[in-house]
């Protein structure tokens, strides 16, 4: 039986503990699909569909992770996709609170529905997608923080391709 897990998130942009999560959960399932969350209200750095790609270039060398975008509701996606459980990476401590109120309100609408919740790796515990944002618009470093190609990406959205050596 092959087992699919679902790593849901903006990842705008995804970082390397998002990569880290979404690796190691191969331990764990057969297959992972990244799922972009396209969230309209959110003003987001990268598109639904540029983060997609940007991920997919980032794991073009592991078959077993597939990249996909949607938008609605988590747990109809899950169920489209027959999905085993739901992959969630946790930092911190403010982490657990959020994740754990949105765990139990998905298992209200879909108690079929399960999640597998990963500690990040203490190497990347301390990196927030918002944080490399803001460290890289205000002109800071963000090297080891996401993928060469993420940066280079995130550079050239806040104009500092220039700075890419």
């Amino acid at each position: 039986m092959v087992r699919t897990g679902i790593y849901p998130g903006s990842f705008d942009p995804l970082t390397m503990g998002h990569r880290d999560i979404a690796l190691r959960s191969l331990r764990y399932f057969d297959h992972v699909i990244v799922a972009v969350l396209s969230h309209p209200e959110k003003h987001s750095m990268f598109t639904a569909e540029e983060r997609a790609e940007l991920i997919a270039e980032t794991f073009k060398d592991e078959p077993r992770i597939a990249v996909d975008h949607f938008q609605g509701l988590l747990v109809d996606y899950v169920r489209l996709h027959k999905a085993d459980a739901v992959i969630r990476g946790l930092r911190a401590v403010q982490d657990f609170e959020y994740e754990f109120q949105m765990t139990m309100m998905n298992r209200r609408l879909a108690p079929d529905v399960d999640t597998v919740f990963m500690m990040t790796d203490e190497e990347y515990f301390y990196i927030a997608s918002r944080t490399v944002k803001e460290v890289a618009r205000l002109g800071g470093t963000i090297d080891g923080l996401v993928p060469e190609h993420i940066k280079a990406a995130m550079f050239h959205k806040v104009g500092r391709e220039g700075e890419l050596a």
